[in-house]
């Protein structure tokens, strides 16, 4: 109990009632036990810990944090092409943060918006690599493709492509300042005269599952907007998530943004992905995957927006 009160403070967690604290605790105690297992079982090469979700059970994370309905692995939208490589001799390593093409992490709460983070995400990436902003001072609003694209969901899911289709019609995006984030849905409240960022469409970056085209795109473009499996990484604190600790079952519940890649003396090579659930979550709100063998599906569902 004592562990669990300290969980309490550390993580500001309020509880309104008792039976809601018994709750609680019973999920806590799962994920004390869920945590020492997965950490037993990496035998180093990842790390797992207690966080603010500890307090969930895995169908409360799942309902809350990810997409209520998965993107097929395979999905492709007929007519969009994939992007064509302007390089195919690779660095060994690189990391788009240092180049200053990555804005700060956000954080999407209790809302499936995660689609719209990654699109938006990448949005920023690109108008930063334009020239047109600088990653210090950009920050879109994820908030008016949940409010605006009818064809998406809002909290309830959606997809980058759409998303994108949408900002292409609305005529861009507007800034945080003007268009906050309310984790939840609203009504739309668009103004044209607040749009901060435009693109003109948007292109596959990869194709068949192809690692080696996602690398190649990565180097070649910029940050790319991905969806993965990411059923498995509510514990995740540190290290590199592998393959056999991914539960990718050719269904893709987070869409998040690949942002580099490095390699580990011990590890091995890995993607630097960052997500949207703040930066107290992984390290510092990014994760590490495996490379090279389609972890969480990593491979299947990139993209990026052209300006």
């Amino acid at each position: 109990m004592k562990k669990f009160q300290d969980y309490i403070v550390e993580n500001g967690k309020v509880y309104q009632t008792q039976e809601e604290f018994l709750h609680r605790f019973e999920n806590f105690k799962s994920a004390l036990e869920r945590v020492e297992k997965k950490n037993i079982a990496a035998n180093g090469k990842t790390t797992y810990a207690l966080n603010k979700f500890s307090d969930l059970s895995t169908e409360e994370f799942r309902k809350y944090y990810l997409l209520p309905n998965p993107i097929p692995g395979d999905h492709k939208v007929a007519g969009i092409e994939v992007l064509k490589p302007t390089v195919t001799a690779v660095p060994t390593s690189l990391d788009w943060r240092a180049k200053g093409a990555v804005t700060a992490i956000k954080n999407q709460e209790q809302c499936g918006s995660c689609w719209a983070f990654s699109a938006t995400e990448a949005i920023e990436s690109a108008w930063i690599l334009a020239g047109k902003s600088k990653n210090s001072t950009l920050n879109l609003a994820p908030q008016q493709i949940v409010d605006c694209d009818n064809y998406d969901g809002g909290c309830n899911g959606g997809e980058t492509g759409t998303a994108y289709d949408y900002v292409i019609s609305a005529g861009g995006l507007e800034g945080e300042v003007s268009y906050p984030y309310q984790g939840q849905d609203g009504t739309c409240e668009f103004s044209a005269s607040e749009v901060v960022a435009k693109i003109s469409s948007w292109n596959y970056a990869t194709e068949w599952f192809s690692e080696t085209t996602l690398q190649q795109n990565l180097v070649s473009w910029g940050p790319l907007s991905i969806c993965v499996d990411a059923s498995n990484w509510q514990d995740y604190a540190s290290g590199v998530m592998t393959w056999e600790q991914c539960a990718f079952i050719n269904l893709l519940d987070h869409c998040v943004q690949l942002v580099g890649y490095a390699t580990d003396p011990t590890d091995g090579p890995y993607w630097i992905v960052r997500n949207s659930w703040g930066t107290s979550w992984g390290v510092d709100g990014f994760i590490y995957l495996e490379m090279w063998a389609d972890t969480c599906g990593i491979a299947h569902q990139a993209t990026w927006p052209k300006l």
